[in-house]
């Protein structure tokens, strides 16, 4: 256990000293699409849509931040057939009714490999859109062929890169030649957290009232969370 509190430690000062201005960045970028009306839509496939989930809805959390669900392409569907369907060429035209872009939106699409069908034809669809696309992946997987038929990978369709700096494999612990303690959800919700934080921030200096959630479990005023729902219950299904 002490050996895996020390290599996440080793990669989250990995990220901070990498990524700190680029995450600056991007929530500046956040920032500017929110104040127009825009919202931060996420997608993941299997344990990386956990990460989209985890941000929606948040006590302390960004309040326009909508996930995307696809049950196929979830663990709730299954291990096997979730994994199964993220290199299925067809998933996301099957389902991009799903998908609903709209001006200044931000997406970003997270997959730590950065090689399967469903987050690049996602992060494409996007693209049509003419929307931010941002990617939450690692770069330390850019020598992993794609498996797309365009011969691209995540980091060539999207337009900002966040770099989780996950090793291939994602395990940051070894023995018996087998990889394991894995990282990607852990440095992948730091890196969300953190550029939500900072926009939450930037927004402070020039706003009154904050689109953040309060705690439904500490005696607060939920006139400000039913505010914040009504304010975007229009893009976002809270119920």
């Amino acid at each position: 256990m002490h050996d895996y509190f020390l290599e996440i430690q080793r990669l989250l000062q990995e990220v901070i000293v990498q990524e700190q201005a680029h995450i600056a960045d991007v929530a500046q970028m956040i920032v500017q699409r929110i104040q127009r009306g825009g919202i931060v839509q996420l997608f993941g496939c299997g344990h990386s849509h956990l990460l989209a989930q985890d941000a929606f809805y948040r006590a302390g959390g960004l309040v326009p931040v909508h996930p995307i669900t696809i049950e196929p392409l979830t663990l709730h569907a299954g291990a096997l057939t979730s994994s199964k369907n993220e290199k299925d060429p067809t998933i996301i035209e099957r389902h991009k009714h799903y998908f609903d872009f709209q001006e200044h939106d931000v997406f970003i699409v997270i997959s730590t490999s950065g090689r399967n069908y469903a987050p690049i034809d996602a992060a494409l669809l996007a693209k049509e859109a003419d929307v931010l696309v941002m990617s939450l992946q690692s770069l330390t997987y850019q020598e992993q062929q794609t498996r797309h038929s365009s011969g691209k990978r995540l980091e060539d369709v999207v337009d900002v890169i966040i770099n989780t700096h996950i090793p291939v494999g994602d395990g940051l612990l070894h023995r018996q030649n087998m990889q394991y303690a894995p990282a990607s959800t852990v440095i992948g919700s730091a890196i969300l957290n953190a550029i939500f934080s900072q926009v939450i921030e930037q927004m402070a200096d020039e706003q009154g009232i904050l689109p953040v959630f309060e705690s439904n479990n500490v005696e607060a005023n939920q006139h400000h969370n039913e505010v914040m729902i009504a304010n975007y219950q229009n893009r976002i299904n809270f119920k």
